[in-house]
């Protein structure tokens, strides 16, 4: 921490901390922003079904923040955004916010009963584990923030959680007209627990509403009960990740009966040369198996994490199969290279095949086979210094006879990405 006279410093170090007490140097001022700059080029966007053309752009995004800190109390935080895309010729919501609110909370934090109790309000970012169902977004342009209130106590190996949110809806008409509403609201209670040495059991449950919502079979009010269980760690040289989430609800009369599940393991040679990680990914999401009943089996990927999958955007966690063995390399200590070979193939050929995050390619539900295609990808990331990072991607994506049919065709990504945090 910057309040030890030992700790070395470095250029605008006194604006990371500014002391406010000359008892407690735990109550301070920081000053902080990130920029990160990437340029993507994607030749066939959604593998280019109705005549979407290739495009080559950059998205740019800065962030500034303040954190004031009383004593181990009281956090009060202000975090400003500011997103560009030039070059891109289909701008989205999640591309362009020329200035807006990002993060505006206050925590407070008590011991109770042998505990920490902390309680957050305000505009604030949420994301669980991997974040392939509840993320921070932080693949496209512009992060996802949730207007909420959030609550948890840990106590020994336990974590409890509780929370209730507005997901933040992105425009840029002006400056700071960033919304939520009732809407659309996401809460649900959460309980975690760690188990054995170096691993995690997660359970809980939540409710998704979305009103106006539309899917190819039916539009109307979406309610969504949702039950998740996910076990996670390490022993010895081997790593997992495995996830499945159900979900009932209703939507405009309709049933809702969807279900995902999803799974990273690894195992790692330590001693090897550039310690190899060989890993396997496995992936599924329901689809609707019939558009004419009274049932909706169409998964909803909720706020998914995009780059779980790829950054590439050409597969969505919605009516799919995914499987992926890779292979990471380590280079050096602050270099890495990732190389993976994917197939996928569609649940049920009744529903569409689904592009990120939940975007269905017009012409494929109820035609073509299942097998949906196969990818490659490549990955390199490098932490050059403890502020500034690069990262290379390219995905090639082989688009089978379900894709063509529909006027799809084989589709390549690249995109090269530097970081700078203060």
């Amino acid at each position: 921490m910057l309040a030890g006279p030992a700790v070395p410093r470095e250029p605008l170090d006194t604006l990371k901390y500014i002391p406010l007490s000359a008892q407690d140097p735990k109550t301070y001022l920081s000053f902080g922003a990130n920029l990160r700059e990437r340029f993507e080029s994607i030749d066939a966007v959604s593998f280019g079904a109705g005549g979407a053309k290739a495009q080559s752009y950059v998205i740019s995004r800065l962030e500034a923040h303040a954190d004031l800190r009383l004593a181990d109390q009281l956090q009060a935080f202000v975090q400003l955004q500011s997103e560009f895309a030039p070059g891109k010729t289909v701008i989205t919501p999640v591309d362009r916010n020329r200035l807006d609110l990002e993060q505006a909370f206050v925590t407070l934090t008590e011991p109770i009963g042998g505990g920490l109790f902390r309680l957050r309000v305000g505009r604030q970012q949420i994301g669980f584990d991997l974040q392939r169902f509840i993320s921070a977004r932080d693949g496209p342009n512009i992060r996802q923030s949730y207007d909420a209130i959030w609550a948890d106590y840990e106590t020994g190996p336990w974590r409890l959680v509780g929370f209730w949110s507005q997901p933040v809806q992105n425009r840029d008409r002006r400056a700071f007209d960033d919304f939520s509403s009732g809407h659309l609201t996401y809460g649900g209670l959460r309980a975690e627990r760690k188990i054995l040495e170096e691993a995690e059991l997660a359970v809980y449950l939540s409710q998704f509403k979305q009103d106006n919502a539309r899917f190819a079979s039916v539009s109307g009010n979406e309610r969504r009960n949702i039950a998740d269980m996910r076990f996670a760690g390490k022993a010895a040289s081997f790593d997992w990740d495995i996830e499945a989430m159900g979900q009932k609800g209703r939507i405009a009369g309709q049933s809702i009966a969807a279900w995902a599940f999803g799974s990273r393991a690894g195992y790692t040679f330590a001693e090897a040369l550039w310690m190899p990680r060989l890993g396997l990914q496995a992936d599924a999401a329901s689809g609707d198996h019939n558009p004419h009943d009274d049932t909706l089996g169409t998964f909803n990927p909720l706020f998914p994490n995009g780059y779980y999958v790829t950054l590439a955007g050409f597969t969505g966690y919605t009516n799919f199969i995914h499987l992926k063995p890779s292979l990471t390399l380590h280079p050096a200590p602050a270099f890495s290279v990732m190389l993976a070979a994917a197939a996928q193939w569609r649940e049920t050929t009744a529903d569409a095949v689904y592009t990120q995050p939940d975007v269905a390619v017009a012409g494929t539900a109820g035609h073509g086979g299942a097998y949906t295609g196969c990818y490659v990808q490549a990955r390199a990331d490098w932490q050059i210094t403890p502020h500034l990072s690069s990262a290379v991607e390219a995905v090639r994506f082989k688009a089978a006879d379900a894709l063509r049919a529909a006027g799809g065709r084989d589709g390549s990504y690249i995109g090269v990405e530097g970081k700078f945090g203060w």
